[in-house]
């Protein structure tokens, strides 16, 4: 009995080893420095949601079109209506409607469809 329990764990410890061994020599992680431009819609939106709810917070409308820069959109303010629009029509979360609408109004594209999205006495 106590020659299979030696065996085993010299089995393990080699099993660590080698995996060891193959895990940081042999094959090592590899990380790959992508630009947020590079992400898919889905997250660029998240992103965009993110900053929205920032500028609700604070009202800095600099900082939250610095932050949006990191896109690489050629036109911030048509982006921030196009996608505030795209969540009215898809029916998203409401919060998140309008907290782009605010950041639509911030930088000056508030259009008809977003007017009853407006959040009630919350101007930064």
């Amino acid at each position: 009995m106590g020659r299979f329990i030696l065996s085993l764990l010299v089995a393990l410890l080699v099993g660590a080893l080698i995996g060891l061994y193959i895990g940081w020599v042999q094959f090592p992680a590899q990380t790959i420095d992508s630009p947020t431009s590079a992400l898919a819609q889905r997250y660029k939106d998240e992103y965009t949601v993110m900053v929205a709810e920032g500028y609700r917070a604070d009202g800095d409308l600099n900082g939250a079109l610095e932050r949006l820069r990191f896109l690489s959109v050629e036109n911030i303010p048509a982006y921030v209506q196009e996608t505030a629009e795209r969540f009215i029509s898809n029916s998203r979360d409401l919060e998140d409607i309008r907290a782009l609408v605010l950041l639509a109004e911030g930088v000056g594209r508030l259009t008809p469809v977003m007017q009853p999205y407006r959040p009630l006495g919350q101007t930064p």
